[in-house]
């Protein structure tokens, strides 16, 4: 017998009507056969109601109570689910991560799995039950409880599916794949049959929403195949794979936008060894996380400006740490910008293609679109621009790479 995971996000399962819908979706794989465990978020909404409920209470919630609030919305949905498929003759049991052991560090907010005891939800599978697991959330060795970050059930079902060599790990949302951009901003999106690992992992990393990016890291590292589709249609889907030969011969295979982004410049610091190393061992310090980077050195090469890009969500605490180091190195002054974005091109191609950087930013000129900062890799380039040109920036990439022809 096949064990197949399925995770359903919270618009999958925020009503009552759509648990119901489901339940009947894993009812109908259960009885062809299949030992199935279902990893489930919050009802849509709970987590930002629960959210809204700690900052009245507080406008700083510490980090371990807020974990303790949130990491009920996934209690609520996982009860729900294995009643409804009781009701339905199915033998269920829902499980919170203390007890599937979903263990994970202490960074509270943003935890990372560290392993998952699989004895536990290996022996719910033996006895003929489904496992309903509530994704999202984890324990420490403290017995701490711990939230995943934003997207964090993904991460928990591509986890279960490596530990228990799970045939593949179905991703049921409210889009039927992965697209070549948003179709929601651009409605020349073409929906893709297959992405390499890589590509799904720098699509998640700049900004697209259909997969978490530690989960594609985890399908990447224990080669978990990854079907995305939607929850309310039955055709469709995304494999998300290993890269092949054919995948190579197109060039992009996807733009990715990020309008979460927030942009921090240090003027006129000293130019001199662990400078930088100092800066950003503070924000480190603090779980910081730093994208893109660009330092300016002087003509003189006494002093440097050092720019660099974060989430906004860290942008209020990056600042005051910033500013404190400013202080300490003498730093003629220290800005903060709010109003960019990153816009993206991904493809395995580009690693065989010549003038694909070239074409990019021929293509955002003509639209007297400015570059503020530019990041590559192998498949890869990022672009920092101001963020009321982010929707003309993906329509006119996505044509001039043909990205609504299959093969462009």
């Amino acid at each position: 017998m096949a064990i197949i995971v399925q995770k359903y996000g919270g618009t999958s399962v925020g009503t009552i009507d759509k648990i119901r819908y489901v339940a009947q979706k894993v009812a109908n794989r259960y009885k062809d056969g299949n030992r199935i465990a279902v990893v489930v978020s919050a009802m849509a909404g709970q987590t930002d109601r629960l959210i809204e409920l700690a900052n009245e209470m507080t406008p700083r919630p510490d980090p371990r109570e807020l974990d303790v609030l949130v990491s009920t919305g996934e209690q609520i949905s996982v009860a729900l689910l294995a009643m409804a498929l009781k009701d339905m003759g199915v033998p269920a049991r829902s499980l919170l991560a203390h007890q599937v052991m979903i263990k994970t560090d202490d960074a509270f907010n943003k935890a990372r799995i560290l392993d998952i005891e699989v004895q536990s939800i290996q022996r719910v599978l033996d006895a003929g039950e489904v496992g309903v697991v509530a994704g999202f959330q984890g324990v420490t060795e403290d017995q701490e409880i711990t939230t995943l970050g934003r997207g964090g059930s993904d991460t928990s079902a591509v986890a279960l599916a490596a530990v228990l060599n799970a045939e593949v790990c179905e991703i049921y949302t409210d889009v039927d794949g992965v697209y070549t951009t948003d179709p929601h901003l651009y409605d020349k999106a073409r929906r893709l049959d297959r992405i390499s690992y890589d590509e799904m992992l720098e699509m998640a990393s700049l900004g697209a929403k259909v997969l978490q990016t530690r989960s594609v890291e985890f399908a990447k590292k224990y080669n978990v195949p990854v079907l995305v589709r939607s929850t309310f249609e039955d055709n469709g889907g995304t494999l998300v794979t290993r890269e092949d030969s054919d995948m190579e011969g197109v060039v992009v295979s996807g733009i990715a936008f990020d309008k979460d982004q927030a942009k921090i410049t240090l003027l006129g610091i000293p130019d001199r060894p662990g400078v930088a190393a100092s800066i950003f061992n503070v924000l480190a310090q603090n779980n910081i996380n730093i994208d893109m980077i660009i330092q300016n050195v002087s003509a003189d090469g006494k002093l440097a400006d050092i720019s660099f890009t974060v989430s906004l969500n860290d942008f209020a605490k990056a600042m005051q740490i910033v500013k404190a180091q400013g202080n300490t190195l003498n730093a003629r002054d220290v800005l903060g910008d709010t109003t960019i974005a990153k816009l993206s091109i991904v493809g395995v191609g580009m690693r065989s293609h010549a003038g694909v950087a070239a074409k990019m930013f021929d293509t955002l000129s003509r639209e007297g679109i400015n570059i503020m900062m530019i990041s590559t890799s192998e498949i890869k380039i990022s672009c920092i621009i101001d963020e009321k040109y982010i929707e003309l920036g993906v329509r006119v990439l996505h044509d001039a790479f043909e990205l609504d022809k299959s093969g462009g």
